[in-house]
């Protein structure tokens, strides 16, 4: 009995495949909500100058070889999706997994950090600098768990040869989540 491919993994009435274009539409509403923060954040941060005493207790090396592993973890998937399109699925499989272990390493990092500020009494509620620091970062940290779920889910079916081209989605909306990095490093690290 052969398979079938799904016909949303086949129509494409926009010219683009009904999966790509869907990840474009979550990433398109994400871009919203992290846009809508970001701008907060900055208008906030100008009218405030003194928020830069806060950001000055941030964990400037930290928040660097953050930035190093998830810029990592991307290379990882474009690599993944490489060895996907050649139909190479162990090696797929396994760079998938480096991806998740790079995610891991995220998280442990950012755990070991907050843990220590919340210790020097640096909460969510000591001032408004923290109170966006945390949600933000927060709602980051979340995008990059359910990047993790997504890749694990996906690399089951890689193992099977089957949909391999949800590499390539998995990985667009991790560039994406790197993306964020990428604005709030400087924004709640560097910028002191």
């Amino acid at each position: 009995m052969g398979t079938t491919t799904p016909i949303a993994t086949t129509r494409s009435v926009t010219g683009m495949p009904t999966g790509r274009l869907a990840v474009w539409w979550v990433i398109g509403s994400e871009i919203v909500i992290f846009g809508g923060l970001l701008m907060c954040y900055l208008m906030l941060r100008l009218k405030f100058p003194h928020w830069a005493l806060n950001s000055s207790h941030t964990n400037t090396f930290a928040g660097g070889v953050n930035t190093f592993v998830l810029l990592t973890s991307s290379l990882s998937i474009v690599l993944a999706h490489y060895y996907a399109e050649r139909k190479e699925e162990l090696k797929a499989f396994g760079l998938i997994w480096a991806t998740i272990f790079g995610g891991l390493c995220f998280l442990v990092i950012k755990g070991i950090e907050w843990t220590t500020e919340i210790q020097n009494g640096f909460t969510i509620t000591s001032s408004l600098f923290w109170s966006f620091y945390y949600t933000a970062a927060g709602l980051h940290a979340l995008h990059v768990i359910a990047g993790m779920c997504l890749m694990g889910w996906i690399s089951i079916d890689v193992l099977q040869k089957k949909n391999m081209h949800r590499v390539e989605l998995i990985g667009i909306y991790w560039h994406f989540v790197d993306l964020v990095w990428i604005f709030l490093f400087p924004l709640l690290y560097i910028a002191k």
